[in-house]
């Protein structure tokens, strides 16, 4: 029976575990967290995500997957901790460095390490070989390392670690077919080999991709806007061409990957990353248009109260990392408006979620931050008999906006002119 190390338990740390422990393995997980770890114990998730319950509850009960605060013995260390940006954003390679100390007194010959969290381009080489080569030991000979960046989607983490393609790096050929050894216990998408550096490359550029496009998106949006026409209309005819794939707009962008990863390499390679850095800026700006909208449609109103539905930064999931939502609500705070949240997923949000019902009570506007699909099962007449006002602004064209206009509701769409 093979012996993994996990350090993190978060929403790939975890998943990871338990596919690992479903497969054969003896699974560590190592949080610093005590809560984390006090609620594997009892074989509970401390994050939502479809199917963790009852599988994690399983592989705790066989034994199979325990929770430790500190590293152990074992054939694979796998990093799975955070890498956000700091207030300059600049990468926070901190909990990476320490999670790689914390193991090396725990590493066998032949142990195989795996960085696992998204990082720029040559951490493993730059950062993390040199911490497992203290006290003598070599990389390539005495123990192995290699980069494996998760891509899967909140909600989806089961279904895609299975059945999306991996693509592993290793610092030498040989840790690389390890890894691939290792993840082929689960993985029915291919997997591709190369080194270290590409494979952190790959998963910054996925994500790149990503943003950039979503900003022209958001760009374009905007630009409806001031022409007086419809965005999605725009994006929905645009689309028919053959060879044009417009992404969706919205209030900005946010989990820890899309809205984080391309820092990394405007950080690296700075004067060689103008589209990259607009990119960024332009997601980013975001919130505050939409603010300049929600204000603009309560100018007038004395103290007014913002029903935010949504807290996550996508729908159906209970993320909050980096969420647009987030910021919406301390710029409506230092607007002078009174924000009242409700989210239907979010466990630890940093502002009291509360009920629909209290949320939209007395509310002059309701603000649709999150593309949850049970927001766009909303009742305009039941939330009309609520609110004080009848506003609505639909950050993501999730409401039937004709039936909120029939309802008496002033309503307005990002992208709409």
């Amino acid at each position: 029976m093979t012996d993994i190390c996990i350090l993190g338990m978060g929403y790939i740390g975890l998943p990871t575990a338990v596919m690992l422990a479903e497969s054969g393995c003896r699974v560590l997980g190592v949080d610093t967290n005590p809560l984390v770890r006090e609620a594997l114990g009892r074989g509970e998730p401390h994050i939502e995500e479809p199917g963790l319950r009852d599988r994690l509850k399983a592989v705790v009960a066989s034994g199979a997957l325990r929770a430790a605060e500190t590293p152990a013995p074992a054939d694979v260390f796998i990093i799975a901790v955070p890498t956000p940006l700091t207030v300059d954003k600049r990468a926070d390679m901190r909990h990476v460095a320490a999670a790689a100390e914390a193991l090396t007194p725990f590493l066998r010959p032949g142990s195989l390490v795996i960085l696992e969290s998204t990082s720029p381009p040559g951490t493993c080489a730059e950062l993390l070989r040199p911490i497992l080569e203290a006290g003598g030991r070599r990389v390539g000979e005495d123990v192995f390392l290699a980069h494996c960046p998760e891509r899967v989607l909140p909600g989806r983490i089961f279904t895609e670690l299975v059945e999306n393609d991996r693509v592993i790096g290793g610092t030498d050929p040989r840790a690389a077919a390890m890894a691939r050894d290792l993840y082929a216990r689960f993985v029915k998408g291919d997997i591709f080999l190369t080194d270290a550096t590409t494979a952190e490359m790959v998963k910054l550029i996925e994500n790149t991709f990503r943003d950039v496009n979503i900003a022209l998106a958001n760009e374009t949006a905007v630009l409806c806007e001031a022409m007086g026409i419809d965005f999605w209309s725009v994006m929905r005819l645009a689309n028919r061409h053959p060879r044009v794939g417009l992404h969706r707009a919205g209030p900005g962008v946010g989990g820890h990957c899309i809205s984080v990863d391309p820092w990394f390499l405007v950080e690296r390679f700075s004067g060689s990353t103008p589209l990259i850095a607009l990119a960024r800026r332009v997601n980013d700006a975001m919130p505050a248009h939409v603010v300049d909208r929600v204000t603009a449609m309560l100018a007038g109103v004395p103290r007014p109260v913002v029903a935010l539905f949504g807290l996550a930064y996508k729908g159906d999931v209970d993320d909050l990392r980096e969420s647009p939502a987030l910021a919406l609500a301390r710029l409506l705070e230092e607007r002078g408006c009174e924000v009242r949240a409700h989210d239907p997923f979010a466990q630890r949000a940093p502002l009291p979620n509360l009920t629909p019902e209290a949320c939209l009570d007395g509310a002059d506007l309701l603000l649709v931050a999150t593309a949850h699909s049970a927001f766009a099962e909303l009742d305009p007449e039941d939330t009309a008999a609520l609110m004080r006002g009848r506003r609505v602004y639909d950050a993501h064209r999730l409401l039937p906006a004709d039936r909120w206009a029939a309802a008496g509701f002033t309503v307005e769409v990002l992208g709409v002119g």
